[in-house]
């Protein structure tokens, strides 16, 4: 029986994430499927619009057997930390191949990106051409000496570098992405999540493009006046991501801007991206502080199991080295805390009862 791991956001869970884990039934047909899922709070600094339970129940439906915890202050870190928790989970719960979507899928590519990542000096290069005034992802590329700047093919490789630098034996496999992630027009019946998300604000029907799902509505106006309040009244540079005397640009602009979008873009730069200060507005309204997002992974929490994911661990639970929790009230944790706020601030922010969900402690059940 083949153990196989995925990492998702599924925001929200759509068509092309049915064909993705319909093609990894198709390759393995007899094999647990395990997944890792980032809940109210994205990687790049979105607020997810299904929630935790929501994308939990619908993983479970289409074929998930097992559904992981990925915690909010790893899962709105950076790509290495947000993929080396990631990895470290499913290799906790015994899996041998993971996969993933790739724009290239070109795994012997990505594995050599991964290595020369690794390699000695590497830091020091993208550094010298950050010095030099180039953003982060042209810096990377040059570095590396091949050209990579389609997401999940960025994503792929801090997979593969979490797999390699903790010698892990985890198989990295790659199935090709049907549609671009940039791409925000397509009206195919598989588009992209950020399209989805695109034509919601447009106001336009998705019923198209996913198999089902609660939708939630964000009120982005009271998220722009959250971040407000916090932007003028904290401390800035005890959060995460906020460096480099970015946070007196923060308060100045703050003061010059009607929404978060526009914020957005009255800070961009070159050193900048419009994806590193939304995850970093993100750090700043759940107050995630410098150096939290090093905390040692202590558990990893079960949202749900099928039967077959139930036999399974209990399968495997003399191995299990991370305890695996179903009820965590008792924890008294920094993880823990984020994951108890991340939780109020989107049922606020969604009016969606989710921390209803939270309290129960209890894993959802095929």
């Amino acid at each position: 029986m083949d153990i196989i791991g995925i990492i998702a956001e599924f925001n929200p869970f759509h068509k092309g994430h049915l064909y993705y884990i319909n093609k990894i039934k198709e390759m393995y047909p007899n094999s647990i499927l395990v997944l890792v899922l980032n809940g109210y709070f994205t990687e790049r600094g979105d607020i997810s619009i299904e929630s935790k339970e929501e994308k939990t129940r619908l993983a479970l439906k289409y074929a998930v057997d097992i559904v992981l915890e990925l915690p909010v202050l790893y899962g709105t870190s950076s790509a290495d930390i947000f993929a080396e928790t990631s990895i470290t989970m499913l290799n906790n719960l015994g899996v041998e191949k993971i996969i993933f979507g790739s724009e290239s899928c070109d795994i012997n590519m990505l594995k050599q990106a991964a290595s020369i990542q690794l390699s000695d000096g590497f830091n020091d290069k993208v550094k010298s051409y950050l010095d030099k005034g180039l953003n982060y992802p042209t810096a990377l590329n040059k570095a590396i000496g091949i050209s990579i700047d389609s997401p999940n093919d960025l994503l792929g490789i801090s997979y593969i570098k979490a797999i390699l630098k903790n010698h892990f034996d985890i198989k990295p496999i790659c199935i090709q992405r049907t549609n671009s992630y940039h791409d925000i027009n397509s009206n195919e019946e598989i588009i992209s999540a950020s399209n989805i998300r695109n034509k919601i604000i447009n106001s336009e029907n998705i019923d198209k493009y996913i198999p089902e799902g609660k939708i939630d509505k964000v009120d982005y106006k009271l998220l722009f006046t959250l971040i407000k309040y916090k932007i003028l009244t904290d401390d800035l540079s005890i959060y995460e991501t906020v460096d480099e005397g970015i946070e007196n640009k923060l308060k100045k602009e703050i003061l010059n801007s009607n929404s978060l979008d526009e914020l957005i873009n009255n800070i961009k730069s070159k050193r900048y991206t419009y994806n590193r200060l939304s995850r970093m507005l993100t750090h700043i309204l759940l107050g995630i502080k410098k150096n939290d997002s090093n905390t040692k992974l202590s558990y990893v929490r079960l949202l749900g199991f099928s039967s077959k994911g139930k036999d399974y661990i209990n399968s495997i639970k003399k191995n299990i080295q991370i305890p695996l929790i179903t009820k965590y009230a008792n924890i008294n944790n920094v993880v823990k805390d984020y994951e108890d706020t991340s939780a109020l601030i989107y049922q606020m922010l969604t009016n969606d009862n989710v921390t209803l969900f939270e309290n129960n402690n209890k894993p959802l059940i095929k």
